[in-house]
Parts: C-alpha cells; structure tokens; sequence
C-alpha cells in the first residue's frame, strides 16, 4: 500500500520532467495515482519517464513546449487538458541553474533566467487557473536560494525568490476560487556524480543538514504530492522548505 495521499482520478502536468528533480515529482504523482502530463522542451528523457510510470501501471504522455513563449503555455496546458479530461495540479518546476559571477552577468543571461524559470510559472499558472474551474493546486519549485544567496547564484536566487512572492499573490487572487498556490523550496538534491563534481560542497551541506544527508528527487516530490492532495486543503501562500534542515542550522 502507498504512503502517499491518494490522487487517483486526477490530472497533474509538472513541467521540466524530463529528468531530475521533475522526473522525481512526476514520479512521485504517477505513484500517487495520479495521471502526469510530463512536459519536455526537447525530445528524450521525457519518454524514459512516461515508460516507467506505464510500466508501473500509471498513465502519463509527454508534451513538449517552449516555456518563454506565452502562447505555447496556454498551449500545453489546453493540451494536457484535453488529453486528461480535466486539469487538477500543476508543478512549475522547468528553469535553468546556470553559475555566472555578477560582475560578468550580462543583461541577455538575466532575461533568460528570469524568462524561464519565472515568466514560464506565470504563464502556465495563469493558463492552468483558466482550466481549474473550482478547485486545484499551483505549486512553484524555488529554492532555499530565495533567501540564502549563493555567490554566482545572484539572477536564479533573485528569480526563487519572485516565485515565492509570485505564489503568495496568486493564493491571494485565486483562493476564492478554491485553487491553491504555494511553494517548494528545496536544498541540495543529489544527483549522479554530484560528489564528483562538488566534494567539498557535499562534505560541507553533510556537516551542515541536520539529517545528514542530501535531499532526493522523490523528497521534492513527496511535498508537491502533499501540497496537491486534499491534506493540504487549507493550505495555500506557503513556502514548504524541504532541506534536510540545513536552514535551521547557526550561519555564526
């Protein structure tokens, strides 16, 4: 028996899934029982994704779309609409996580950071709430970085951290309807040859996180999963932290 909420019977489109962190929350949904429209900008991983929640008896399609263009927004989402018969959860997890040094940050680099990681979620949460009726839930994927900034980090945190003010207005406006938004902010999520590549960033989040560890895809899932079902029904403008603790943790 799943220890997740059941969502059986309901439409969820999580956006960037093709791998990562969004290959974790489409996961977690499709185990949740949840049909998962798994939204790729380019061919590939997305169909690895639909195979194994097929393969594990969920039902999923990829979809693929250019988040910066409004217009393919609403696209996707009036798609992923018809394909489910209804829409009941929507993920804005796609963006870019580029390092650059403030000092050579371009104008164009701020544009495309703030384009895919912030514009995106505005189009598809505004076209997802057209499609939701009476009820549904947003959740934006930022980041711990929205209010611990990280050098190189200057447009994505300031871009995490719109999001999360992006979510609490949209709770505001969209409450009366019965449609929720909130926020994930996640910590350090691993992912193949991390340790590899960063092991003094890794030994130090260790040292730092309560809990030990690194967070998983499937932890990020499990909070978009809770956020959407009906346990968090009066739930709604809420930046859910999940990091292992790491933010509890003295910065003196």
């Amino acid at each position: 028996m799943s220890s997740l909420p059941d969502l059986g019977g309901t439409v969820a489109c999580v956006t960037g899934a093709s791998g990562g962190v969004g290959r974790g929350i489409a996961l977690r949904f499709a185990a949740a029982g949840a049909a998962v429209a798994v939204h790729h900008r380019r061919p590939g991983a997305a169909g690895d994704v639909v195979a194994a929640i097929e393969a594990a008896g969920g039902r999923a399609r990829a979809f693929a779309a250019e988040l910066t263009d409004d217009r393919a927004c609403h696209a996707l989402l009036d798609a992923v609409a018809d394909w489910g018969g209804r829409l009941d959860a929507l993920v804005n997890n796609a963006g870019i996580q580029p390092v650059e040094a403030l000092g050579e940050l371009t104008a164009d680099s701020w544009r495309a950071m703030l384009d895919s990681t912030l514009t995106s979620a505005f189009s598809c949460t505004q076209a997802a709430a057209r499609l939701m009726g009476d009820g549904g839930s947003v959740t934006h994927i930022a980041s711990i970085e929205a209010r611990q900034p990280a050098p190189g980090h200057v447009h994505y945190s300031a871009a995490k951290a719109a999001l999360v003010m992006h979510a609490r207005g949209a709770a505001l406006e969209y409450g009366p309807r019965g449609i929720r938004v909130n926020t994930v902010s996640p910590g350090l999520i691993s992912r193949a040859g991390l340790a590899e590549d960063w092991p003094e960033g890794v030994e130090r989040w260790h040292r730092a996180a309560p809990l030990g560890r690194l967070g998983t895809p499937a932890d990020v899932g499990n909070a978009c999963v809770f956020l959407a079902s009906p346990l968090a029904s009066w739930i709604t403008g809420h930046d859910l932290v999940v990091d292992g603790g790491v933010t509890a943790h003295p910065t003196w």
